[in-house]
């Protein structure tokens, strides 16, 4: 007689509630949304809490070991939920076949299971999201943030490197339920930069150069995100060239690691009227 359940936890018949409970909590870190990004990890971390929801149930477990997967009409059960996903009846038939009391009031195909997916199964989903917009450079180098949320002030560390999209989770500013409450997602929107245009870990920055250097060569003082440093301008360089800045770019969050800069060199022409007369008769005479 098929039992999925079982191997869902990959634990067996014969093993004890302790053994059910340490196999399911160590699936359950495993495949939690908020460590897993995988696209398969959110409806597998749910067939483990419905599993072990059953399992851990000494009723449930004492009717689904008479019939094993016979209850979902011979189907794994990880057939069956799929079979049932987005249809709407996927809880109301579980309290069909395991009574009256079914999930707590959870719901397997949403997302009413415990969110921290160790501990009971009645709690309703207390996480909340939320968006907010921050400076470039808070986003490049890192800082606090204040956020106001359901009227409630409080600030947020920054990290240094965040990208725009990322979330942030703040614990203990989601929705109350008694004395349960749920963790805040803050979905971080950067602004854009007027002097810098960022490519992963890179960045570019427009820098204007005369006719002079770019013909002759010589050397520039730049504004970085991190300091002012003096870069040479070899000679006879293009306009729209670049030159690259090692590390002046910014830190990677998981290497730790800067990234680079590079300056793409504007060439300013001067204004005829500016020149010196005999300057522009041996220029008008000369140049190609």
């Amino acid at each position: 007689m098929s039992k999925s359940l079982y191997e869902t936890l990959g634990v067996s018949e014969s093993s004890s509630a302790d053994e059910i409970k340490k196999a399911y909590r160590k699936l359950a870190r495993q495949y939690h949304p908020d460590i897993n990004k995988s696209p398969e990890a959110e409806e597998k971390f749910k067939e483990i809490n419905a599993a072990y929801e059953i399992l851990s149930d000494k009723d449930k477990k004492r009717q689904y070991d008479q019939v094993g997967d016979n209850m979902f009409g011979g189907q794994s059960f990880s057939d069956f939920a799929g079979s049932h996903q987005g249809s709407g009846d996927l809880d109301e038939i579980l309290r069909n076949i395991f009574g009256s009391g079914g999930f707590g009031g959870g719901s397997f195909g949403g997302s009413s299971f415990n969110s921290s997916g160790f501990g009971g199964f009645s709690q309703p989903d207390l996480d909340t999201e939320a968006k907010i917009v921050i400076a470039f450079n808070t986003a490049a180098l890192g800082g606090k943030h204040s956020v106001s949320y359901n009227g409630d002030s409080f600030d947020i560390k920054i990290p240094a490197g965040i990208k725009n999209g990322e979330k942030l989770r703040v614990k203990g500013k989601g929705q109350r339920h008694g004395s349960q409450v749920g963790d805040l997602y803050i979905k971080v929107q950067v602004s854009q930069s007027p002097d810098y245009e960022r490519d992963g870990n890179n960045l570019t920055k427009d820098v204007e150069i005369s006719l002079k250097t770019a013909l002759f060569g010589g050397k520039i003082t730049v504004q970085t995100l991190h300091k002012e440093i003096t870069v040479k301008v070899p000679k006879g360089i293009k306009s729209g060239q670049k030159l690259r800045v090692k590390e002046q770019g910014i830190v990677d969050r998981k290497s730790k690691q800067m990234g680079d800069l590079y300056l793409k060199l504007l060439v300013v022409l001067p204004k005829i009227e500016d020149l010196d007369e005999d300057l522009v008769k041996i220029m008008e005479e000369k140049l190609p």
